[in-house]
């Protein structure tokens, strides 16, 4: 007896030690009281490394407001006519978010992203007097690679413009968008048992760090619930599968990989542009899926693997032209030949496209006039990378292959009111995006 209640209580000295080392970060937003245990953030809260917290650069024309009700967490907030930013210095891991929106004495509607424009939490209203919790998991991330006792070994190798990336800073930003952004409250809890997606990929993955352009790995979390999923996208611009290994950035995922988390893998567009002996997607490229398989299998992760979709190209009959070869095939093959999950959002892109016809799918990629955005002189004319609305459609193809594959992770999808079918695609009216503050007129590396 003596012997098993001395077990209990070491087993409790390990949990209050474990948790005393992850801190809750809690901030009360507004200029009134202050709800005890909170931090307090005004419209004048700048983001300092000294103090770790703070609205970023772009946060303009803050507005502070306090009602003066009796509850000090909601009786006060801050809102702007234009997105704003707030940070928090973090060490790179998941962490569940909890953020409190409404109005004492008003309605509210806000859009929530993270870090490089991560889709959180699709719009949310509400009415006058009414407050809205809305909660998402994030993962954030450092460059730095580190072995089992946390020393670092090494480092990814990034490309000069990701220097300016969001989310290799040391921190978690968080934008505040929409019509009535009105943010009481916020939290941030780690999160050490999320079950973590992993995505390596290139232009089409990557989260987009500016607009108009962006990638269905950006759009992925909003379709998760919180605190089960935390999606850590980890592709970039212009990655080939042999490249993506080369930068370290293989190794930066397998060193954070947990028994029972996800790699999804989607590559093709850039290897396909290599040359020289032996290359090929029968070759070289086969032969490093297959590599990529083994080494995630062997931190106990599961890979799934997924098809590139088409570049936007049309036959005088409507009818998608194949640009990319026999890499999505050379896929195919290595998932049958390995019993690795596919996801096949090659097939289901050309379904997509051709639904959409030649017109109709301008206004799911890049194109705009000039002077569409702010600075872009030029008329933007991409055929191979999306801007938003095209992305979430891309996403919502990803999500169907993963109820389709029945993968572990699609119980902790939010439900659908009707399934996606990329045969009869969402109007592009439905979609809501306010656009944010990070807008560039340049191309993303690849095609």
């Amino acid at each position: 007896m003596m012997k098993s209640i001395f077990g209990i209580l070491i087993g409790l000295a390990a949990w209050i030690t474990c948790n005393a080392q992850q801190p809750v970060f809690r901030f009360d937003f507004g200029p009134g009281r202050v709800m005890k245990g909170y931090t307090p953030v005004t419209a004048s809260t700048r983001y300092s490394d000294e103090t770790g917290y703070g609205f970023d650069k772009y946060s303009l024309s803050l507005e502070a407001v306090d009602a003066g009700t009796s509850n000090p967490l909601t009786s006060d907030y801050i809102t702007s006519n234009k997105p704003f930013y707030f940070s928090v210095k973090l060490p790179e891991g998941n962490y569940d978010v909890k953020v409190i929106i409404g109005d004492p004495n008003g309605t509210s509607s806000a859009t929530i992203r993270a870090e490089c424009r991560r889709w959180m939490v699709e719009k949310v209203n509400t009415a006058k007097g009414k407050f809205a919790t809305v909660n998402f998991t994030v993962h954030v991330k450092d460059s730095l690679i580190r072995d089992s006792a946390g020393t670092t070994v090494s480092k990814v190798r990034l490309k000069e413009r990701e220097l300016n990336y969001l989310h290799w800073d040391h921190k978690l930003t968080i934008e505040f968008n929409g019509a009535e952004p009105k943010i009481c409250a916020l939290e941030i809890t780690p999160n050490k048992t999320a079950t973590t997606v992993f995505l390596a990929g290139n232009s089409t993955v990557v989260d987009q760090d500016k607009e108009p352009w962006a990638a269905w790995g950006q759009m992925i979390p909003a379709f998760f619930q919180a605190k089960k999923i935390a999606i850590a996208n980890y592709a970039e611009s212009g990655e080939a599968l042999n490249s993506f290994r080369s930068a370290r950035r293989l190794e930066k995922i397998l060193s954070l990989m947990k028994k029972g988390d996800y790699l999804f893998i989607e590559f093709g567009h850039n290897d396909q542009k290599q040359k020289g002996e032996g290359v090929g997607p029968f070759t070289s490229y086969k032969k490093e899926l297959l590599r990529y398989i083994s080494e995630v299998r062997n931190k106990g992760g599961i890979p799934v693997l997924v098809t590139s979709m088409h570049r936007r190209s049309f036959d005088s009959s409507g009818h998608i032209n194949n640009t990319l070869g026999d890499y999505p095939e050379a896929v195919r093959q290595a998932a049958q030949e390995t019993g690795t999950a596919l996801i096949d959002l090659n097939a289901m892109s050309k379904i997509l496209y051709e639904a959409w016809g030649p017109v109709e799918s301008l206004k799911a990629f890049v194109h705009y006039p000039a002077n569409t955005f702010p600075g872009q002189d030029k008329k933007l004319e991409d055929n191979t990378h999306f801007n938003t609305y095209g992305a979430w459609q891309i996403a919502k193809c990803i999500v169907k292959g993963i109820r389709d594959r029945k993968l572990g992770i699609a119980k902790f999808l939010k439900k659908e009111p009707v399934p996606f079918n990329p045969a009869k695609p969402d109007p592009v009216e439905k979609w809501n995006w306010p656009m944010g503050a990070y807008v560039t007129g340049m191309k993303p590396d690849g095609n």
